[in-house]
């Protein structure tokens, strides 16, 4: 008979002779695979940890340390609508629909896998991957298609060499294509012993090249795992028969049916064996039990079995250490295999489907050339050996919910050459800068894999792929270790809400039907862009999405995402069209209910399973309740982007002259209680207002437009209205401050990425570094700097409110409070005050720590040295009981401290 080691239960044991069995492994797999890919993938972990029957057990218990749910926790569909203040009825209706739409969602979503994480582990079994049993394995959805294979260098790109076998393991209901790349044996090699036979790729020398047998293994395990009555035999089967035997019979009972006598009821016997345990002087525990109906009920859930032993077995953990003990390393199998596709190895999927045969870029490829040299773009494998893989060398920084300084950055156009910078030229050049800079977090921008370098990235093909332009994922890897290790948080621009329209290298129509990934008609293209919009109430496009933003997360270590363009996918009108703030608006026929239920999943899998990440919507519409917990009818975000301010500032900028400038309506709008109630982050200028036409605020202030100042005084403008627009936004701010890469020493030209306007030029499609060097950039770089130590320091942006002490339009003046810091601007383009009064709430001696007019800014000096330390008086100014008198030059802004408190 042949053996069998369960490795999942300590309880079932070891039977004699031979090799492992080999049905277990077949009926295993069958039984998965004729479900859905999710089941096979636990099955596959069960080979390691646990049995697929325990799997769904263990996923759903209690985590030791999860908190039970309090009073915020339960869900209330309308729950933020009372805090917020709307009280519109047709609102609270459609939130009410969408939450049930959304608990139909998840239940469909859970029919098929067990949990949000299993929903969203998809890469550990879609794309390619190499198996421990000297195999590679490749999975793909395509459920259009009727004949799946790979082509590629590894098979001369033959569609009929490596191909999905139909009924076993090839294809099942759901439109999941399964492949396995058997390596190759090489000559002179005998094929392994044993079917099981796993390899360690990663390590040249593993316990299986001790040359340790089964029998040895098996003999071991007895001896240090199993204890005395847990391994029974084939042959110990019968021990408890020939026992019983021989107290029925005797040492010498009858061997044949004439020596057996005539029997007594069983009755009668049972009694007559009973008697005789009772009198038993041998010492053996005597049987509490009894085995002979005497017609009582028993409850056969309430059988009292023994605790100890129970919990033995429970507590006992799978002998997994035995079953290592034959796996091989790297060593052994480069001597007996050539692998079955080698790394770097170019491939592509092939279909067979209704409208002819296709071939496609894998969507869940990791690396891709989506148009190499003019040659049709392709998937390369990517398994480096262990010397060219990257090494983790930082832990991660810790995740600050306010007070986030972030530095948005482009690493294309990061190179002060024309030319496509590259991961590691941005790690050894920008990172040191970023973290000189002051910020705490950079945000990435076109990073995931794109064909159309003009797009800026936006216009995603490969989702699980870095782009190639930039470097390799081994490349991207040491950028972001590098971050952390600088105490910088990276974040990632992510593009869910519509995906390249391309059919060569990206997922529209990726098995021949039209409705794979995306809607159909009209509504799965995009009004104006040419993009593609996603099915975001498909479960399989669930399993993508919500699989890509953990893949992000779990193999590139990312701190967050910004979900870019939410109103492409949250309505069917992609976000074009007139918004009055009616309510209507976001509860109409237009609104997609389906991107908003993934947007609330994706939100509760990311906050579930990384507690400290950071998610970041971008939304020109603001949706009501962006930042609100999911169980308070919210979509869950961490922040949105406030795009009310820099729109604000430019129209200013290029409409307004400088004296007709309100500051009542500037502070207004800066200082809004909805920013501090729902974490925005505000910015002075983004990439949008620097790329592709738009100018950035350097050029527009130092173009002069109005010709009325010569290039001294307009160098000086520049510089204050610079000084002024960044600090006062960035003093306002609720919890997040952003700025784009070269704009904190603004940087005068726009970036234009290459495209048929401008003969596909790069020459626009990098920054100036080394403009650093001279003087109106060096002082605009060092005032940005000395921000965000100030931040640091006082930690400016993680406090409450501002509160507005003063605010007058003749004087153009501004004051304003946030704790012990009060910040002052003169915005007046002429006039200067002496002894300006100022109300301030608490008496005491304020410093200053900041002054945009000193010179090591730019600035004159026209405040001097024995005027930094200020002490109140007890007139009332602006309804506040103490008061300041304060000089502030023209065009100019002053940060007061309270050092020390004065008790009157």
């Amino acid at each position: 008979m042949p053996q069998c080691l369960n490795l999942a239960n300590p309880a079932i044991s070891l039977t004699s002779n031979s090799s492992f069995s080999q049905p277990w492994r077949h009926t295993t797999t069958s039984i998965c695979f004729s479900t859905h890919p999710s089941r096979l993938k636990r099955i596959w972990k069960g080979r390691c940890c646990c049995s697929a029957q325990e799997q769904p057990a263990k996923t759903r218990s209690k985590s030791p340390g999860k908190k039970e749910k309090t009073e915020s926790d339960k869900v209330d569909p309308v729950g933020f609508l009372s805090k917020v203040g709307i009280t519109d009825r047709t609102f609270a209706q459609f939130l009410r629909e969408r939450h049930k739409a959304y608990k139909d969602q998840r239940f469909e979503l859970y029919s098929r896998f067990i949990d949000l994480k299993e929903a969203s582990s998809g890469y550990e079994l879609m794309g390619m991957h190499r198996d421990r049993q000297h195999r590679v394995d490749y999975m793909e959805w395509a459920p259009g298609a009727r004949y799946c294979s790979l082509i590629g260098d590894f098979n001369q790109w033959s569609p009929t060499e490596n191909s999905a076998r139909e009924g076993h393991l090839g294809h099942d209901d759901f439109g999941y294509w399964f492949i396995i790349l058997e390596d190759i044996l090489r000559e002179g090699q005998e094929p392994e012993e044993h079917y099981f036979q796993e390899y360690n790729y990663i390590d040249d020398y593993d316990k299986g090249d001790s040359g340790i047998t089964l029998d040895e293994l098996l003999k071991k395990s007895h001896d240090e795992y199993w204890e005395p009555g847990e391994v029974l035999s084939r042959e110990a089967r019968l021990e408890m028969v020939a026992k019983l035997y021989e107290q029925f019979f005797g040492p010498n009972g009858p061997e044949t049916w004439e020596e057996l006598e005539e029997i007594k009821p069983p009755e009668e016997r049972y009694k007559e064996w009973m008697e005789k345990q009772k009198g038993g002087s041998d010492g053996e525990k005597k049987p509490n039990y009894e085995v002979i109906d005497k017609g009582q009920k028993f409850d056969i859930l309430g059988i009292v079995g023994d605790p100890v032993s129970a919990e033995k077995i429970k507590m006992k953990k799978p002998p997994i250490a035995y079953w290592v003990e034959l796996r091989k390393g790297r060593k052994a199998w480069m001597e007996k295999y050539f692998p079955a596709i080698r790394h770097g190895d170019r491939y592509r999927v092939y279909f067979n489907t209704p409208e002819g045969a296709l071939e496609r870029v894998p969507a869940w490829a990791t690396c891709v050339l989506p148009d190499s040299e003019g040659q049709q773009s392709c998937a390369i494998h990517w398994e480096p050996p262990p010397e060219e893989m990257y090494k983790w060398r930082h832990t991660k920084p810790k995740v600050p919910k306010t007070s986030l300084r972030i530095y948005e950055c482009h690493v294309g156009v990061s190179g002060s050459e024309p030319k496509v910078a590259s991961f590691n030229e941005f790690t050894s050049k920008v990172l040191p800068h970023v973290k000189d800079a002051g910020y705490n977090a950079i945000q990435l921008i076109g990073v995931v894999e794109h064909k159309d370098y003009s797009s800026v990235g936006y216009k995603v093909t490969n989702f699980f792929a870095v782009s190639s332009r930039f470097g390799t994922p081994e490349d991207f890897k040491k950028l972001v270790d590098e971050a952390h290790g600088l105490g910088i948080l990276v974040f990632m621009d992510i593009v869910h809400s519509y995906a390249s329209a391309d059919e060569l290298v990206g997922l529209s129509l990726f098995d021949g039907s039209n409705d794979c990934y995306f809607h159909t008609g009209k509504r799965g293209h995009h009004k104006y862009w040419g993009t593609r919009i996603f099915k975001h109430g498909d479960v399989d496009v669930l399993h993508f999405l919500l699989s890509n933003l953990k893949w992000w997360v779990t193999e590139y270590q990312v701190d967050g995402f910004r979900f870019h363009s939410l109103a492409s996918m949250m309505y069917t009108h992609n976000g074009f069209s007139t918004f009055t703030g009616s309510l209507e608006e976001y509860c109409n026929q237009y609104v997609d209910k389906d991107a908003l239920i993934y947007l609330i999943l994706a939100n509760e899998m990311l906050h579930d399973l990384h507690p400290d990440i950071i998610t970041i919507a971008e939304d020109a519409t603001y949706y009501p309740g962006l930042c609100e917990p999911t169980t308070k009818g919210g979509l869950g975000f961490d922040f949105w982007v406030n795009l009310t301010i820099p729109e604000m500032w430019l129209w200013h900028l290029e409409n307004a002259p400088d004296k007709e400038w309100s500051v009542t309506k500037i502070i207004s709008l800066l200082v809004n209680n909805q920013t501090y109630k729902s974490n925005s982050i505000s910015y002075v200028e983004n990439h949008s207002q620097s790329i592709s036409g738009a100018k950035s605020f350097a050029e527009i202030l130092l173009s002069n437009a109005r010709g009325d100042l010569n290039p001294s005084d307009n160098t000086f403008r520049a510089t204050s209205l610079l000084k002024i627009i960044k600090l006062i936004t960035f003093t306002t701010s609720g919890c997040a401050y952003l700025n784009f890469m070269g704009n904190e020493f603004a940087h005068p030209k726009r970036v234009e990425f290459p495209m048929s306007s401008n003969n596909h030029s790069l020459a626009l499609a990098c920054r100036q570094w080394e403009l650093l060097n001279e003087e109106f950039h060096k002082f605009i770089f060092s005032f940005d700097k000395d921000m965000m130590r100030l931040d640091a320091a006082e930690k400016i942006l993680a406090r409450s409110a501002p509160t507005v002490h003063h605010c007058n339009d003749s004087t153009m003046v501004v004051a304003y409070s946030r704790g012990p810091l009060v910040f002052l601007f003169n915005l007046h383009p002429e006039s200067s005050y002496e002894l300006y009064c100022i109300g301030v709430e608490e008496a005491g001696e304020y410093q200053l720590i900041l002054n945009s007019d000193e010179t090591r800014y730019g600035g004159h000096g026209r405040i001097g040295s024995d005027k930094y330390i200020q002490r109140t008086s007890d007139e009332r100014v602006d309804g506040h009981r103490h008061s300041l008198e304060v000089t502030l030059p023209s065009r100019s802004a002053q940060v007061y401290k309270l050092v020390r408190i004065l008790r009157v």
